[in-house]
């Protein structure tokens, strides 16, 4: 299998941060270590409206090979306040970073009409972030991703219109796809496509579960918090105006290699390189299935309810397909 390529880079102004510095409990694995975990906000455009989260979950002092963690060091100055925000110091006093990192997948359960549906949200986790004093003159090569796509569907959505006849969402392709950890994770994301060009593309591939096709892509990450006004005229006196923070957050392919990699090649990817990773990943979330489960029985009995014990993990693994079927 080869070695796979996924990459994000995010610059711009310090906007916000979520930052905190934890101790890890007596449970794990290093017991007692200072690490820093949280979420850190970056504003890539001049407008400062596309705010690029990215989440770090164990950061701690020194590396693996015991070396100083440059990125601990510029996260515990923000914590401290030593590197100014948009948010706590206003534009001119917030400092400029570059974060290089990769996209994740956060795995969640949630009740959803009385029923337990998982969540695989795209996220940016952890990586590398520097101080700098310059940053890149086009806005749209701020907040860049560059990975390898497992493309096993491509749905395509006409654009939508408000009451007003504006189009509020573009005509898109939805690439289903699977992209891959540096650590050898299979996971689940969607991107899009909107250039006119590039839907007919992967339109075009008829990619499929069965018949799925392994290329290379690059795209801009989109992050937008804005406000949409709401005025309602008044028969005397001025209007009421009300203020609607909207979110639109979406991961646009710009550009794909222009010969797809040959999967089935050992050396490449097979189905039995992504049937391994698929039981993998069934495991890892029957163990997050569980937790979520005793950590709603652990908050019905604080609350006085009773409650069954939950399924261990090995019970909530899915079956195994059958042959000529992939879950991955």
């Amino acid at each position: 299998m080869k070695k796979m390529i996924n990459s994000t880079h995010v610059e711009g102004l310090l906007y916000d941060h979520k930052l905190q510095r934890k101790v890890s409990g007596a449970n794990s694995k290093h017991p007692g270590t200072e690490f820093i975990s949280g979420e850190l906000q970056v504003a890539t455009n001049n407008a400062h409206t596309n705010i690029v989260p990215i989440h770090f979950t164990y950061v701690t002092a020194t590396t693996a090979k015991g070396t100083e963690n440059a990125t601990y060091a510029i996260l515990s100055d923000i914590i401290d306040g030593k590197l100014g925000t948009i948010m706590a110091n206003g534009e001119d006093g917030a400092d400029k970073v570059r974060v290089d990192s990769s996209i994740a997948v956060n795995d969640f359960y949630t009740d959803r009409n009385g029923e337990e549906t998982l969540i695989s949200a795209k996220r940016i986790e952890n990586g590398f972030v520097h101080k700098t004093n310059k940053i890149s003159e086009d806005e749209k090569q701020r907040s860049t991703f560059d990975t390898d796509i497992l493309i096993v569907g491509v749905a395509h959505k006409d654009a939508v219109e408000n009451d007003a006849g504006k189009i509020t969402s573009p005509e898109k392709a939805v690439i289903d796809g699977r992209i891959f950890s540096y650590g050898g994770k299979i996971l689940p994301v969607q991107f899009s496509a909107i250039n006119p060009q590039a839907i007919n593309y992967f339109e075009g591939l008829d990619a499929s579960m069965k018949q799925p096709v392994f290329t290379h892509v690059k795209g801009q990450i989109i992050s937008e918090q804005t406000v949409r006004q709401i005025v309602t005229e008044s028969a005397f006196g001025a209007p009421d105006v009300r203020e609607i923070p909207t979110n639109h957050k979406e991961y646009v392919i710009t550009w794909a290699a222009s010969e797809t990699y040959d999967f089935g090649d050992e050396d490449v990817l097979t189905f039995d390189d992504l049937a391994r990773m698929g039981a993998e990943r069934e495991t890892y979330l029957a163990t997050v299935k569980t937790r979520n489960e005793e950590y709603k029985a652990a908050r019905a009995n604080a609350g006085g309810t009773s409650f069954t014990k939950p399924a261990t993990a090995s019970a909530n693994t899915k079956k195994a397909p059958a042959a000529g079927e992939y879950n991955f």
